[in-house]
């Protein structure tokens, strides 16, 4: 049996790593007496997985992981276990049995974020607005990344447009950041980071972002088949 679990992450513990992360789950497993699966060997280790893990500092309100379990379980039960031993920044949402066992970090090709930042060059949203769509209306945008090529770095340009969906301008909070909401390529094809998006923003276009500042939530993961976005639970 497998179980696809949705789960948030907020508050303090957007700073808890992934390791950290993975061995909270892991202790929650046991002290739940969740009956999940073990890999065989000299090393066994639980068989679950968390897709694409989030940077150190970023709160989510949407999170997946496959749990392989040895015994039928009843979502309910599964869920309501899990909550009671968890904190309370990081809850089950909801989860269901799968049909069939596609990985979860296979299937997921786009995240959407939420990412508020201070600037000091535009203060009209609409001309900040025209001035992100035109930049938008770009075929290549790029910026560095490094990769390794045998045991060396190399730094080498990278295009990201094509990982660059929707980016809706939705106005200003109640502490004057400027928000907008993004939808950014992860997975086998491209991932781009949302730190990284700006970066690209603030350049192109010379806001002056103080990135030390950036305030970053992802709202939603999606997967894609045949050019359809769709929630994977």
């Amino acid at each position: 049996m497998i179980i696809r679990a949705k789960f948030n992450k907020k508050n303090y513990l957007k700073y808890i790593s992934h390791l950290d992360l993975m061995r909270l789950f892991q202790r929650t497993f046991n002290s739940c007496r969740i009956p999940i699966k073990y890999s065989e060997g000299f090393n066994p280790h639980p068989k679950f997985s968390i897709a694409v893990p989030l940077s150190l500092g970023i709160e989510s309100e949407e999170e997946y992981m496959d749990i392989e379990l040895l015994e039928n379980i009843a979502i309910e039960d599964f869920i309501e276990r899990m909550n009671k031993a968890l904190p309370d920044d990081i809850q089950i949402i909801n989860a269901v049995i799968l049909d069939k066992s596609s990985s979860i970090s296979t299937i997921l090709k786009w995240a959407f974020y939420e990412i508020k930042f201070t600037h000091d060059q535009i203060n009209d949203l609409s001309i900040l607005e025209e001035k992100i769509n035109k930049w938008l209306s770009n075929e290549k945008i790029f910026i560095s990344k490094l990769k390794k090529k045998k045991r060396e770095k190399v730094e080498t340009e990278v295009n990201i447009r094509p990982l660059i969906g929707n980016v809706v301008l939705k106005g200003l909070d109640e502490n004057n950041y400027t928000i907008i909401n993004v939808l950014l390529g992860i997975g086998e094809s491209g991932n781009l980071k949302p730190v990284q998006f700006m970066e690209a923003l603030n350049r192109d276009l010379n806001l002056y972002v103080d990135m030390e500042l950036l305030l970053i939530k992802r709202l939603a993961l999606y997967a894609e088949e045949n050019g359809n976005i769709y929630s994977p639970l």
